[in-house]
């Protein structure tokens, strides 16, 4: 059983069965601040498990729980009290925190699909140099999936590329596929927050390296 129907949702498709709930209907934009829109998400989460509780409930939550940085935002609390939610309640449970998704489509405010926006737009953008991010093609989320999610049981697992890219090396890679100069100002600001990779999300991505991988996203997605 699936829920929802945005760029996780259609992920996992393929992996679609009657005794797993992939929950993906989630608010899928960091900067929101509605309280409606985190009380759907929840509302739904309960009701989605009351009705199938002898089901194992893999939820995708996000990495940003780790940034310091957001942990007074409303959507890092929404994230915090929806996992606690299913650590406590749930039987059976997996949750992945993801990074920043690349894939076709999706959340036009995604970090990606921005920068893509503005370079082949040429439109103006601040460049925060002190800024870096993992990337995630969403092609890895339904390959570790297969291979690692439907087996594990009750954890939660940081998942992406391990490798924090600085948002230059991100705008070059996106300025080499377009074949577009970026027209950004430059400002001395901007954080990133460390993750603990398991071991197992290590060997996943073992044979990759920062540089191919960005590659191979660019290519894909633009």
């Amino acid at each position: 059983m699936i829920i929802g129907n945005g760029i996780i949702a259609n992920a996992v498709k393929s992996y679609d069965r009657q005794d797993i709930v992939f929950f993906a209907s989630g608010v899928s934009n960091s900067l929101e601040t509605s309280a409606s829109e985190f009380e759907r998400e929840f509302s739904l989460l309960k009701t989605v498990y009351g009705d199938n509780r002898e089901k194992k409930l893999i939820y995708f939550s996000t990495l940003s729980i780790h940034d310091q940085s957001k942990q007074n935002s409303p959507y890092v609390i929404h994230k915090k009290e929806i996992e606690a939610y299913i650590e406590n309640n749930v039987d059976h449970y997996l949750i992945l925190r993801i990074g920043n998704i690349v894939g076709k489509g999706g959340n036009p405010n995604t970090l990606f699909n921005f920068l893509k926006t503005q370079i082949t737009n040429h439109n103006e953008f601040t460049l925060h140099l002190k800024a870096r991010r993992l990337l995630l093609d969403i092609e890895d989320i339904s390959r570790f999936v297969e291979s690692h999610g439907l087996h594990s049981h009750n954890k939660t697992i940081n998942f992406s590329f391990p490798y924090y890219y600085d948002l230059k090396e991100i705008i070059s890679a996106i300025e080499k596929e377009t074949d577009k100069k970026g027209l950004y100002n430059e400002a001395d600001e901007g954080d990133f927050y460390k993750v603990d990779f398991d071991e197992d999300i290590t060997t996943f991505f073992s044979g990759k390296t920062p540089e191919s991988y960005l590659e191979t996203l660019t290519r894909k997605y633009i």
